[in-house]
Order: C-alpha cells, then sequence, then structure tokens
C-alpha cells in the first residue's frame, strides 16, 4: 500500500470579511430530486444554506418544483424535465457563474440520468460533488470520465454505492475500507468520502479517519445534508479535501449536539440542519 499521510486536524474556514456579499461565499447548485424524494433536494438545499453558501440554486424535476420551492423560502429552484431533447443543455445552462454543483440526491434512476452525467460531468468547469444516484449512474459509465475533468470531484458513497463502484461486496468493503477507498481516489482521480462508522475521507495521498457522529445519524436523508455541507464549504474556497474533512465532521458533530437534545433514537436528518450552529460555533471560536 503506498504510504498515505493521515489527517488529524480539522481545516479552518476563513473569517468573514466585513465588506463581503451573497456572492463572496459560493454560488452552489444543487440537481436533485424525483417524485417521491423531493425531501432529498430540500435536505440538501437547506444543509448548504445552513453550512454558510452565499447563493442555493436546487435544480429539480419541474414535478416536484413547487414542494421544493415550499421547503425552504431561502434558496431558488429551476424546473427541468428528463423528457426533453435538449436536458443536457438545460443543465448545462444552469451552471453558469456557479462556484460548485452538487449532484445525485434523491435523484431517481431514470433511464437518461447516466447518460446526461456523463456529458455534463466532463464539461462543468467547477468541482462537483456526487452522492446518492448519481454514484449508480457512475457505476455503469466508463472509469476514465473523472479523469478527464480538468476541475476536482468529490464522491460520498455509502458502503453499498461503494462496492458498485469497485466491484465488491459490502463485507469485502468493510474489511478493507482505507486501501480500497486510496484506491479508488487514485483510478478516478477524486476525493473519496465513504460514509458509515468513523467515515473516511481521502485524496489517495492523506487519509482523515472521522471520530464525531453517533448511531442515531443512521436514519434516511443524513448523506442528502452531508452533500450540502460539503458543497457549501467548497463554496467557501476550501479544497476539496478539506472541504470533505470538515464536512463530515461537522456533520457528525451536529448529530452529536442534536442526539444530546433529542436522543438517538428520536434524531431525524432535518435536525441535523438544526444543529449545524452548535457544530460551526465549536470551530468559529
Amino acid at each position: 500500500m503506498k504510504s498515505i499521510h493521515p489527517i488529524t486536524e480539522l481545516p479552518k474556514l476563513a473569517k468573514r470579511s466585513p465588506d463581503s456579499h451573497k456572492g463572496s461565499y459560493g454560488k452552489v447548485l444543487l440537481i436533485a430530486g424525483s417524485r417521491g424524494m423531493s425531501g432529498a433536494a430540500i435536505l440538501c438545499g437547506s444543509a448548504a444554506l445552513r453550512s454558510g453558501a452565499g447563493l442555493v440554486t436546487v435544480a429539480v424535476p419541474e414535478a416536484i418544483q413547487n414542494l421544493v420551492s415550499a421547503g425552504n423560502p431561502c434558496y431558488t429552484t429551476c424546473g427541468f424535465s428528463w423528457d426533453s431533447p435538449g436536458i443536457l443543455n438545460d443543465l448545462r445552462s444552469l451552471t453558469d457563474e456557479i462556484d460548485v454543483v452538487a449532484i445525485g440526491p434523491g435523484l431517481g434512476r431514470h433511464p437518461v440520468v447516466g447518460n446526461t452525467l456523463v456529458n455534463l460531468l466532463v464539461q462543468l468547469e467547477c468541482p462537483v460533488v456526487l452522492d446518492a444516484d448519481a454514484l449508480n449512474a457512475l457505476a455503469s459509465m466508463p472509469k476514465s470520465i473523472l479523469n478527464e475533468r480538468k476541475f476536482p470531484t468529490v464522491m460520498t458513497p455509502h458502503p453499498g454505492e461503494f462496492g458498485k463502484l469497485v466491484g465488491r461486496s459490502i463485507p469485502e468493503v468493510m474489511r478493507d475500507r482505507e486501501q480500497l477507498c486510496a484506491d479508488l481516489s487514485r483510478e478516478r482521480d477524486c476525493v473519496v468520502v465513504l460514509k458509515g462508522y468513523e467515515t473516511i475521507v481521502t485524496d489517495g495521498n492523506r487519509m482523515y479517519r472521522n471520530r464525531s457522529g453517533n448511531p442515531g445519524m443512521a436514519t434516511g436523508g443524513c448523506g442528502d445534508v452531508l452533500t450540502g455541507v460539503i458543497a457549501a464549504l467548497i463554496g467557501q474556497r476550501l479544497t476539496a479535501f478539506d472541504a470533505a474533512v470538515l464536512g463530515v465532521w461537522l456533520h457528525g458533530r451536529a448529530g452529536d449536539r442534536a442526539a444530546d437534545h433529542l436522543t438517538q433514537p428520536c434524531l431525524i436528518a432535518s435536525d441535523l440542519i438544526d444543529y449545524l450552529p452548535e457544530a460551526f460555533g465549536e470551530i468559529l471560536t
């Protein structure tokens, strides 16, 4: 195994300048949601806002746009249709002047998703965070797709999604997490965040093992929150690796704070967003 430098210190978030404005803290675009999974888009967008993003736009299928718009008044929404013959151009046009794009939470498995993402990824001129159904689509794409990108990519799989990406079963993944994460990071030229107990973050050269978080976070939607947090931190000019490291710690720490107040069994994903301010408070003091 190639030597990997262990990371134990958290990255710092720069102090805000008195003369800054909303454009100073990142324009984030999220491509998310589908029928029955509008909540994923709402959670991701709300987490990005609560994590300091200056402007957040949530792009969702037209059928759920009104639901997602009602989920939070602080982000904007755009509707699209997977059935549009110009879907690639439709999505590409939304990325003008965007600092970071997150793709995948609740996106569903529409037949067009995979082909559209292949073409969109190589065209995007900004960092990208890939989660959930974007990773399911990525598993069937040529392995070279991410290597063709000129900007950073972060993947945030859970063990099942990770297994599809590397052709291994979940038990195999869990037996050799660090090696497999490092191998995938180097092979795909990306930052890998393998979610779960003591989440691993690696860029193939450095590795961080997260110590925050608790079993109460084993509930639907928590991954969507993490995607929004990491995207927001990239928008605030952290590197992809640093944003992933700080993002998983903040996400877990918000879960710890929530569990302290609500108990682990009663914790739900939206609670993490409510307790993100307490987590941020620990790193900003």
